[in-house]
């Protein structure tokens, strides 16, 4: 009999273990919104003028970003880790064309999917690649 309820509870347990879900959330650190102020040869004035921003706040569903680069809307998912790595996939927008913004744009949602790794620095966040690749981010809400 003991061998049928240990055989029952480590069975339990094992379902119950397959079934749960483990949620990576975005860091603490990282819940903001980021306006970009450094990325390939684009000015920061361009980037502060079209308003660009990477948002990870996590407002419609977890692991989730939004951005905007002055034109269209970009989504997808996004997936932090405690060593500093992140992966960004299933990367769309909608589609309007918009003058003298698209350059900025067509960049930034090339280059974000190859972003592997993250580091926050006080109010700056800087996303990077194999490829030494950067874009770096000032909090939104930082004076």
């Amino acid at each position: 009999m003991k061998k049928i309820i240990t055989a029952f509870v480590a069975l339990f347990t094992l379902l119950f273990l397959a079934n749960c879900a483990t949620q990576i959330k975005v860091p603490e650190d990282t819940k903001r919104e980021w306006m970009l102020v450094e990325f390939q040869d684009f000015t920061k004035e361009l980037m502060m003028t079209n308003k660009a921003q990477l948002n990870l706040t996590q407002q419609t569903s977890p692991n989730r970003f939004s951005a905007n680069m002055g034109c269209n809307n970009m989504f997808g998912k996004v997936i932090f880790s405690a060593t500093g790595t992140v992966k960004f996939s299933d990367v769309g927008s909608t589609m309007m064309y918009c003058d003298k913004n698209m350059d900025l744009e067509t960049a930034f949602s090339k280059e974000l999917p190859t972003m592997t790794n993250y580091k926050v620095e006080g109010h700056y966040l800087t996303l990077s690649n194999a490829a030494g690749k950067k874009m770096k981010f000032v909090a939104a809400d930082w004076d």
